[in-house]
């Protein structure tokens, strides 16, 4: 059933196993890495020394988050993972407005990226005395035409099929861990009384590093949830499981490589820059700048190292676009497949085999959130909404392992990852009470978030997003059922390949 390749017409199953991993790591780990680590001094005041163990933390909610995909892929590998297993496993109305706010939150999310790559650009050109460069690529109208060019060129990628997509995306993944493992050798290879040498002869300045301060349960679940987003993006490959080469092994495999890896990566990076640089220095810069490892590695490396960790960030938010635009299309084009969208955009190119039509239509979208970012001038407000769209997203995976046996026994009998019904109930079960505690800590913070207006909060746009998506599935089912179609029918069975 999973395993054939893709019918005439249709998707053909020509992405392999690395290219599946790249991408689950690329859409993950952007360069949230280089800035959140450390500006969560700011936003969370009083974490201090205890950054690390608030980051293995939020990988516990993440990690169930992916068995879970990892189980749903393994029985129904489609394109559109998330929305095929939640209308599968729950309903078609939960699988349709869920997946429509993760459609539209990652969408946006790729306009904010977008549009935050010109400002590193920016950064590489001044740190090479490229002044005249740096000055005009921060020229409001440039730096727009930019962002762009940069989402327009890796729609275009998208476009040209998943052997170009691959090519592109692979070798970039490559160059990102290397220029990134330059912090992790510069972190260990220096220490705490390096460092206050370093301050001490560029400013003149005398620190001192202090003991790790008391915390607060509090701090320590709000450092948490903030730093959870940085596991977002395992999904984008569930969401390519119409295109994976013997999907049914690949998919969780891929799943499980990409947060083995990126989590991995991420506590590396993390004990490294705050093995070199004490925590009660990062606190302190973090309340008057915004500070990121290039700029505190500067103390420490010369000036081309740090040329080098600028364009390791880029690189790495460069690398969520491609990614990340595969994915979100792959929902659209699996909504139209079933019926709830409109059909047209279920079409497949014959001769890149790219579903072409969708792709276009999420490139569209992410203008909208480039657009969005610069006449607002915040583009905090779409990562929020991502957040919130992802977190839900992630629950409704762990309900959905919980009562795919319950509502499609026949579906369920496919599943090759996690077999024991006891061990699937505990991974549900367990990433249900987390994922919701996480949802409340973040809704409760955006609502409570001092801002101008009720719009800048992101759960208010949230629930109007889904509210757009409720009216968009009750016109298309109701159409749907009206066309003589055994909706029941289709809901219960994978679409075909």
């Amino acid at each position: 059933m999973s395993d054939n390749p893709a019918k005439a017409g249709g998707l053909n199953r020509q992405l392999g196993l690395i290219g599946l991993a790249a991408t689950g790591i690329c859409s993950m780990l952007g360069a949230s890495i280089y800035v959140v680590p450390f500006m969560i001094q700011r936003n969370v005041p009083g974490i201090g020394a205890h950054v690390l163990p608030a980051f293995l933390f939020a990988a516990f909610p993440a990690i169930m988050a992916a068995f879970a995909y990892a189980i749903l892929a393994s029985a129904m590998p489609r394109a559109g993972g998330s929305y095929i297993y939640a209308s599968r496993s729950l309903s078609p109305y939960l699988g349709f407005v869920a997946s429509f706010s993760q459609w539209f939150g990652l969408s946006i999310a790729i306009g904010v990226i977008s549009y935050i790559i010109v400002p590193f650009l920016r950064d590489i050109a001044l740190a090479l005395d490229a002044d005249t460069l740096a000055i005009w690529l921060d020229t409001g109208w440039i730096r727009v035409s930019m962002a762009l060019l940069l989402l327009w060129a890796f729609v275009g990628v998208n476009l040209s099929g998943l052997k170009s997509y691959e090519r592109t995306l692979i070798p970039m993944m490559v160059l990102m861990f290397v220029l990134g493992a330059i912090v992790i050798v510069a972190g260990f290879s220096h220490n705490h009384e390096d460092f206050v040498a370093g301050v001490l002869a560029k400013e003149g300045r005398q620190i001192s590093s202090l003991p790790a301060e008391p915390l607060s349960l509090g701090v320590f679940l709000a450092a948490a949830a903030l730093l959870f987003s940085s596991f977002i993006g395992f999904d984008s490959i569930a969401q390519a499981g119409g295109e994976a080469k013997n999907p049914s092994r690949s998919l969780p495999l891929a799943i499980g490589m990409a947060i083995l890896t990126v989590g991995g990566f991420y506590m590396l990076f993390t004990i490294a820059v705050y093995h070199a640089v004490p925590w009660n220095f990062i606190a302190e810069e973090a309340q008057n700048k915004d500070i990121t490892a290039a700029g505190l590695l500067s103390y420490l490396l010369p000036a081309g190292w740090g040329v080098a960790i600028l364009i390791g960030a880029a690189l790495a938010l460069i690398n969520d676009l491609p990614a990340m635009l595969l994915a979100v299309s792959r929902l659209i084009f699996a909504w139209a497949e079933d019926g709830i969208f409109p059909k047209k955009l279920a079409v497949v190119h014959p001769v890149r085999r790219s579903p072409h039509r969708a792709i276009l239509l999420s490139g569209l979208m992410a203008t909208v959130g480039i657009l969005g970012s610069h006449f607002a001038g915040d583009f905090f407000l779409g990562i929020d909404i991502m957040v919130t769209s992802m977190l839900v997203n992630f629950l409704l995976m762990c309900v959905s392992v919980w009562y795919l046996p319950v509502k499609n026994p026949e579906l369920a009998s496919g599943i090759s990852v996690v077999r024991n019904r006891k061990l699937q109930v505990a991974i549900a079960f367990t990433g249900t009470i987390l994922l919701s505690g996480f949802l409340a800590i973040h809704t409760w913070k955006d609502l409570n978030a001092p801002v101008e207006a009720w719009y800048f909060h992101s759960t208010p746009i949230w629930v109007i997003v889904m509210g757009i998506a409720s009216f968009i599935f009750a016109r298309e089912y109701s159409k749907l059922k009206k066309s003589g179609t055994d909706v029941e029918a289709v809901f219960r069975q994978l679409p075909p390949e």
